[in-house]
């Protein structure tokens, strides 16, 4: 299990769709790159770029795609996704998920490769995608509805995670990366890069370092018994609420959540990772608990917002300039090329790498 890289990455919402004869170079061209990224570095290398968010947005820019739209995330996860099928296990890379309906398959997505591959870690990684999406869907309520969530992950069980939430009324969609390597905690989350347009002011952040007392006090305040609980809801809301706030009585209905919070109160997760993953806790239960633990027992959470790429091929909307189809396919056929002859000997390998670290300046 490793330490959580997520970074953030707001976009406008563009229309249309990306068309047919740029999509079939986006993917023959990502599967190139995904290969010689493996090739020369390791599959743990390429989950390593595609979490942080700023590769991720060169590499969209470099497959032709806007280098501004929030399409980009569901296009370019979907041109590597097909760009490597059915080589997934030569290469130990492996693409679950994607937009809308395709996103909830994930988990049967992982556990036919499971299966296939025979791999032990596969009930492990189906919770690690359940969890990172309830994250940054309810641990992390800042406006941002999730229909977008990819996981890739090793044959070594090392794991990335790229999802996109989308602010309709902002007209803004919001990427959020995350890199297994070294994790400690899966719900105190060290940022690494975070790249926005817009910092949102109104924003519940369960999981930063912050919030780590207010953690600790929503677990506290379900050792209680579930009726003992209820009532000490209802007393906060009869207090006035600090300007600073941005929970209101309104954010939740009792009614609803009474159910679940009993059933917290009943199994009495042990901490606030198995209280996320506890079946029924969403945004409202969460709200509901933070509030009470601030005004109880004065742990309040973090209300902080936790909030830059290349030109190579042109772009689909013709921004900088429409896609030069002749330099994309000399840069298909370069990597082709470059891929053969490493195949060759080890020696013309270690000649190519040779020519790559002189033309790149490594």
């Amino acid at each position: 299990m490793s330490a959580i890289r997520r970074g953030f990455v707001d976009s406008p919402l563009h229309g249309g769709k990306c068309p047919r004869w740029l999509f079939q170079r986006m993917q023959r061209l990502g599967g190139l790159i995904i290969e010689a990224i493996v090739e020369f570095f390791g599959a743990e290398e390429f989950l390593r770029r595609i979490s942080d968010p700023l590769f991720f947005q060169s590499l969209g820019c470099l497959l032709g795609f806007d280098w501004h739209s929030s399409g980009v995330t569901t296009t370019l996860c979907g041109a590597l996704k097909e760009g490597i099928r059915g080589r997934e296990q030569e290469l130990g890379i492996f693409i679950c998920g994607g937009k809308g309906a395709t996103s909830r398959k994930t988990p049967q997505e992982i556990q036919a490769y499971g299966e296939r591959c025979s791999f032990s870690f596969a009930d492990q990684l189906v919770y690690l995608s359940k969890m990172t999406a309830k994250i940054d869907s309810a641990a992390l309520q800042d406006g941002y509805q999730l229909y977008h969530h990819v996981f890739f992950f090793t044959s070594s069980g090392s794991w990335a995670v790229v999802q996109q939430g989308m602010n309709e009324a902002l007209r803004l969609a919001r990427r959020y990366h995350w890199l297994s390597e070294t994790v400690k905690d899966l719900v105190c989350e060290p940022h690494r890069g975070i790249c926005a347009q817009r910092r949102e002011s109104r924003v519940l952040n369960l999981v930063a370092r912050e919030s780590e007392n207010c953690r600790k006090g929503m677990v506290q305040l379900i050792e209680q018994n579930g009726k003992a609980l209820i009532g000490e809801v209802h007393k906060v809301l009869h207090f006035a609420l600090p300007s600073r706030h941005h929970i209101e009585e309104g954010d939740f209905d009792l009614s609803r959540i009474s159910k679940t919070l009993y059933n917290l109160c009943a199994e009495k997760p042990a901490d606030f990772e198995g209280l996320l993953a506890t079946p029924g806790v969403g945004p409202k239960t969460l709200r509901a608990l933070a509030l009470t633990s601030e005004v109880v027992l004065g742990a309040p959470p973090s209300f902080k917002d936790p909030v830059s790429f290349s030109f190579a091929h042109g772009g689909k909307d013709g921004i900088p300039y429409p896609v030069d189809r002749k330099t994309y396919q000399e840069s298909i056929t370069f990597l082709e090329e470059l891929l053969r002859r490493v195949r060759t000997t080890p020696q013309e390998k270690n000649k190519m790498y040779k020519q790559l670290k002189l033309l790149s300046g490594w």
